[in-house]
């Protein structure tokens, strides 16, 4: 099975890993937690959840368009917010409403949500990971 690792344009150059991997035959697609960087590596909305979770959905939307894909063939999404707490949820669905205003298209996919202790640096809230399949 032949691989395409792409770093596309758009999104922080991390260096250890691609953002994107994209395997042919059945074309899965596995993107990288997204976390709240611009593409320059700098966050986005530092202290906002729904900002964040914007900017994560955008940056999922934006690896996916690198291989072909779009929110409409994501399988799977997995979010992992720190310090989550079921009273959170409105600023979850707010960010996500943003995301999906802007792109125009809601992300129906399956999803996860998990509470976790700590993302790679402080500042970041959220992450967000998508596994699309095209044909």
């Amino acid at each position: 099975m032949a691989v395409t690792l792409i770093d596309p344009s758009g999104l922080p150059q991390v260096g250890v890993y691609r953002q994107v991997s994209v395997a042919t035959g059945s074309k899965l697609i596995h993107v990288a937690g997204q976390v709240a960087w611009d593409a320059d590596g700098t966050t986005v909305g530092v202290g906002d959840l729904a900002a964040q979770v914007e900017r994560c959905y955008l940056n999922v939307a934006t690896a996916l368009a690198a291989a072909g894909a779009g929110f409409e063939d994501v399988v799977k999404l997995t979010v992992h917010v720190v310090d989550w707490r079921p009273e959170r949820m409105p600023e979850l669905l707010d960010g996500i409403g943003r995301a999906a205003a802007t792109l125009g298209s809601t992300p129906l996919a399956p999803a996860s949500l998990f509470g976790i202790v700590a993302l790679d640096v402080p500042e970041h809230l959220v992450e967000v990971e998508a596994t699309a399949v095209l044909d």
